[in-house]
């Protein structure tokens, strides 16, 4: 069975296709009379209006496009869940997408999400698509990173001041007695990574007798955790560290199953471990897991404030891009303190 097209409507209703069209997107230029019979056509012929088609027309959605790097991480999930809520106050959806870390799939989503003319979007990039979404920008689509701070004020964004969650997480570790600290985590080109380790390294060189060596790994996983606690669980008892700074919560979840399973290291009097993001799993893992936590949500919530005021502002040559940087705050369990 064919679906109830506009023209089926005016044909029942009496009137013309502009009339009912009017009906539906400006109903204050019809007469009450031609507005129910238009209204009484529809509900006899259960007419459903396509607003994707007519958005699309009108060269827009309502609709965001996010991309992020793992939609199976935790923390993704936390913050296109707070951009969520924010987007439909003023009657958004959110359409989430994962790049899973590859250049080509992250392509493969922009290119969908322009052809979709997407009301803007929001991106953890992967790759170097900073030429793209000037391009996008120029077709009325703007962007805000997500998690990712700009070296200058290209596009808005938000993020964490991870160099300082890196410093907070090592000075811990350096405050609970621990001196032979590692640093897990990788690949080291993601920005996050990076940072995170700049701040441990910071820390680590001011103090005196205290050491940091670095595991890197291809993903931040829990299987990738598993896989650096097996490598150190080769390694003779007085060679291995005494604390562990994991690039995010995943890893330190990998790494903890491992270390507890094997028998061989009880997490913290043996090696002290904290993680990165606070995910919900953190709090309830076999040794509750000390963390450095970002407020998820809320990175959403602003993501998408900053992008409804680049969309108000398309074509202000004076519009100030804003970065939005949030301070991490460290969070303390049972996986640094035997108390």
């Amino acid at each position: 069975m064919s679906s109830v097209s506009i023209k089926d409507v005016a044909a029942l209703a009496g009137v013309s296709i502009g009339t009912v069209s009017n009906v539906l997107n400006r109903p204050e230029r019809v007469s009450p009379e031609s507005r129910e019979r238009v209204h009484t056509a529809i509900e006899k012929l259960g007419y459903v209006r396509n607003d994707a088609a007519r958005q699309l027309r009108a060269g827009h959605s309502r609709s965001i496009g996010m991309i992020v790097l793992d939609v199976g991480n935790p923390f993704f999930t936390d913050v296109a869940h707070g951009a969520e809520t924010r987007a439909s106050v003023d009657g958004y959806s959110l359409l989430l997408a994962s790049s899973d870390e590859d250049t080509s799939r992250e392509q493969v989503y922009l290119d969908l999400f322009q052809e979709q003319r997407v009301h803007g979007m929001l991106i953890t990039p992967h790759g170097d698509v900073v030429s793209q979404l000037i391009a996008l920008r120029r077709l009325g689509i703007p962007t805000v990173l997500v998690d990712r701070q700009t070296e200058n004020r290209t596009f808005s964004s938000v993020a964490m001041d991870d160099v300082a969650g890196g410093r907070l997480a090592a000075q811990h570790l350096i405050d609970v007695g621990r001196r032979r600290l590692a640093f897990v985590g990788g690949p080291r080109s993601l920005r996050q990574v990076a940072d995170r380790l700049a701040g441990a390294r910071t820390v680590v060189h001011q103090a005196s007798g205290v050491s940091l060596e670095t595991l890197g790994t291809s993903a931040l996983t829990v299987d990738e955790g598993r896989a650096a606690a097996e490598t150190l669980l080769k390694r003779p008892e007085s060679e291995r560290p005494d604390a562990i700074f994991a690039a995010n919560d995943l890893l330190a979840i990998g790494i903890l199953q491992t270390l507890t399973m094997s028998g061989a290291v009880a997490i913290p009097n043996d090696m002290a471990l904290i993680g990165y993001d606070d995910i919900s799993f953190a709090a309830s893992s076999a040794v509750p897991l000390s963390s450095v936590r970002q407020p998820t949500a809320l990175i959403g919530e602003t993501a998408v404030d900053l992008l409804l005021r680049e969309a108000q502002a398309a074509g202000d040559e004076n519009f100030e891009h804003e970065q939005i940087v949030f301070q991490p705050e460290l969070v303390v369990r049972a996986s640094t303190s035997a108390g």
